[in-house]
């Protein structure tokens, strides 16, 4: 490096800095129509349409997410066969996220999980292009629609639901006010296309995907893929000063048998808290005991093939105070004829978040979460399947990028429907303290 600096002379070093430089303001450059990866993003949901930022050229915002957990929790279950948990640190995740200023109106995302749970190779989580404006068909061309609508086209996460803005993305946890995300984490990748319209309040969105997580163009014999259809509907209003209310209800489809199944289950990240419920092999077992994790235990997901799925979201702050709920139905259609026809069945979601938030810029919070779900895989089934959770916490925001989060946890797993494969979570339940530090830009 020397070498070269010295070849470069004083006006090549100089003109290296401005490179540098304009690299580094180019990270921050401010976008249209976007949602702050600080704490400015917090309780933002859709991206609004009032047009603050005006459009001087193509400008590229390189951002990143880093979150890491100290894990403090102790777990059973009836065959007392659940690995002995310490207290120590998790992996550290991280994400890569680029923004880019197309053009006047036009917009793209794109976010790699650099070192995820899950996978521990980079992947590219998905990304998306985001249409407020169509100027670059005609200018002013629909310009009256488009001042209300927004057109997104991508691979990428898909608005269903208000649950997604708030929860923790591998390693943007910057959002989510806890460490660990809903039981049932309605969350998928899939390639999509959708259209919202917002005005004086009133949110409306129609959206399709493909209903994959994995993409391919092999067919088989048993492929039964069907398109997924997804909306909202609801009102998000600033009351005044001191109260916002929103309101939001979802619906999420898919009625094919190979299609569909990801949309509790496709975060590729993990679940936050980690080892838990996981049975070691044991050999000697009669019958033996094989290795039995997964990298999402502590969330639940029934994969029901033919889904249909509502969402309904309440959300009212009044100054510091704010709350956030969650009711939603899933269930199945699909009729198996193994051994004997039987449906699938469905499963309730309930969840309710109260925060107090406090400081001259509300650096500060408190609160609690309680999330429980219920319901049965099959409608045949005698006994419905259980689990409840409840957090305790608080978190400080050091920065507008930088927040620190404490909680308590307990989650328990209720009711004797947890038989056969799903054996190890019966009468299971994980409790403790985790600490978590996260870092968004």
């Amino acid at each position: 490096m020397k070498t070269k600096l010295n070849i470069l002379g004083k006006g090549g070093l100089l003109i290296a800095m401005l490179f540098v430089a304009n690299i580094a303001l180019a990270q921050y450059a401010p976008l249209q129509y976007f949602r702050y990866n600080d704490q400015r993003g917090v309780n933002v949901f859709e991206t609004s349409k009032t047009d603050t930022v005006g459009f001087d050229g193509l400008k590229v915002r390189v951002g990143g997410d880093f979150a890491m957990q100290f894990q403090g929790l102790s777990q059973s279950n009836t065959l007392g066969n659940t690995v002995d948990l310490g207290s120590d640190f998790n992996l550290p995740t991280a994400n890569l996220n680029l923004d880019v200023q197309l053009y006047d109106g036009v917009r793209m995302h794109l976010r790699t999980y650099l070192s995820a749970r899950h996978h521990e190779e980079s992947w590219v989580k998905g990304g998306h292009l985001q249409i407020d404006k169509l100027d670059f068909i005609k200018p002013g061309f629909l310009e009256s629609f488009m001042q209300h609508a927004t057109i997104t086209v991508g691979l990428d996460e898909f608005n269903y639901g208000d649950a997604h803005f708030r929860r923790t993305d591998n390693a943007r946890a910057l959002y989510n006010p806890f460490v660990g995300n809903y039981i049932m984490d309605a969350f998928s990748t899939e390639a999509f296309g959708s259209v919202t319209y917002q005005n004086n309040g009133i949110i409306v969105m129609l959206g399709v995907t493909n209903g994959k997580l994995n993409q391919s163009v092999i067919k088989t014999a048993t492929s039964d893929n069907r398109a997924s259809f997804f909306g909202k509907v609801g009102f998000d209003k600033q009351v005044n000063d001191d109260l916002r209310v929103r309101l939001t209800g979802s619906w999420y489809s898919n009625h094919g048998t190979t299609t569909g199944t990801w949309l509790y289950g496709g975060d590729r990240g993990g679940s936050r808290y980690y080892n838990i419920m996981a049975v070691p092999a044991d050999p000697n077992a009669t019958p033996p005991v094989a290795a039995q994790e997964s990298d999402f235990d502590g969330r639940f997901n029934a994969r029901f093939t033919k889904l249909t799925a509502f969402q309904i979201n309440p959300f009212i702050k009044f100054n510091g105070l704010e709350f956030f709920g969650i009711y939603e139905v899933a269930g199945g259609s699909n009729e198996f004829t193994t051994p004997t026809p039987d449906k699938e069945g469905s499963f309730t979601q309930i969840a309710g978040e109260l925060l107090y938030r406090f400081g001259s810029t509300e650096q500060y919070y408190l609160g609690g979460r309680y999330n429980a779900i219920s319901g049965k895989l099959r409608e045949s089934a005698t006994e419905d399947m259980k689990i409840d959770r409840v957090n305790f916490g608080g978190g400080w925001f050091l920065t507008k990028n930088v927040v620190t989060k404490l909680e308590y946890v307990k989650q328990n797993y209720k009711g004797d429907a947890w038989t056969g494969s799903n054996a190890r979570f019966l009468g299971g339940e994980f409790s403790g303290i985790m600490i978590e530090a996260a870092i968004s830009f």
